[in-house]
């Protein structure tokens, strides 16, 4: 059975040299590393993107079906590339996005998500959907993401959004963007946003005020970088801090959170409506989210749920794990 499913960009983030650390060519998007993430967690995924037909592509596809996520949803392009997005870091690890590299004219693989492609099999299961707000960009890929939904939704599956604001991708500006957010937000039933996403959105930071501005009341987690995370989930509110690890670089360690706080919110379900589960889910997240930091990019340091434990248990950092290949 499908627990998760992740629709969304498939892309390569190009590490600039940064502080004595070369550049690097590192997998990622959004829905690509909570999907192996979660694999690696041990929680069945699927990933619903679109690759180009090109080196980068392959080796996306190669390390998806390593770690054992569900490709039936991945779709091919012959004619577009997959998309190679510009990251530098600063002196901290943190990392910003500085434009992509690879398009001949046609934009980008994961900006033509295919609506039609969609098979409603892949919904079949319930379970939860994620998505972020980088489709809305395109509108084919805005078209699959609604179909999607709507498709979860028929199944009597659930929906997680993470936003996941990134403004380069986006062709409008941010009162553009916000305005096609809106509808989508009252179709989920977990929000994740960053704190400054919250502002922009909601103008607060407080999870259950967030919850109360929308008409169906959804859970709400709001995470700060090194601050950590608050929430309003289940009727309970709480708030954690991030663990404090070396970082080498930020990239993903809001997907390797959310991984976490999914397969933790999977794993407690029988205990459904119980605050203690919900403080359990949140503090093996967050130590998946500081976990990540410590190595470069997004998927290869993510760790496995027995690697979490030890962490919680006395520290120690998990090794970092090639991303494996077929």
């Amino acid at each position: 059975m499908t627990a998760v499913i992740c629709l969304g960009e498939a892309l390569i983030d190009r590490l600039e040299p940064w502080g004595g650390h070369p550049g690097q060519d590192c997998l990622g998007g959004a829905p690509t590393n909570v999907a192996c993430a979660l694999a690696r967690l041990g929680t069945p995924a699927t990933l619903i993107s679109r690759l180009g037909d090109d080196a980068a592509g392959a080796a996306l596809r190669s390390c998806c079906a390593g770690r054992g996520v569900d490709l039936r949803g991945l779709q091919h392009d012959p004619i577009r590339p997959t998309r190679i997005v510009l990251v530098t870091r600063d002196a901290q690890g943190d990392r910003c996005f500085g434009g992509f590299s690879g398009d001949r004219g046609e934009g980008f693989a994961d900006q033509a998500l295919d609506a039609a492609a969609l098979s409603p099999d892949l919904f079949a299961q319930g379970g939860w959907l994620l998505i972020g707000s980088i489709p809305l960009a395109s509108p084919a890929s805005a078209a699959a993401l609604q179909r999607a939904v709507a498709l979860q939704h028929d199944h009597g599956g659930r929906v997680v959004l993470d936003v996941n604001w990134r403004p380069s991708f986006w062709p409008v500006a941010a009162d553009g963007a916000r305005e096609r957010l809106q509808p989508l937000l009252q179709q989920v039933q977990l929000l994740k946003l960053a704190a400054e996403e919250a502002e922009w959105l909601f103008g607060s930071t407080d999870p259950q005020q967030v919850a109360l501005r929308l008409p169906q009341h959804p859970g709400v987690v709001i995470t700060d970088g090194g601050h950590g995370v608050a929430w309003w989930l289940d009727g309970s509110a709480g708030r954690r801090n991030a663990p404090v690890v070396p970082v080498t670089d930020t990239t993903g360690a809001g997907d390797a959170f959310l991984a976490g706080l999914l397969h933790g919110l999977l794993q407690g379900e029988r205990r459904a409506g119980d605050a203690a589960t919900v403080e359990e889910a949140m503090a093996f997240a967050c130590a998946c989210g500081s976990i990540v930091c410590t190595g470069p990019g997004a998927i290869e340091p993510q760790p496995d749920a027995a690697g979490v434990q030890r962490f919680l248990a006395d520290g120690t950092l998990p090794a970092v794990i090639p991303a494996p290949h077929e």
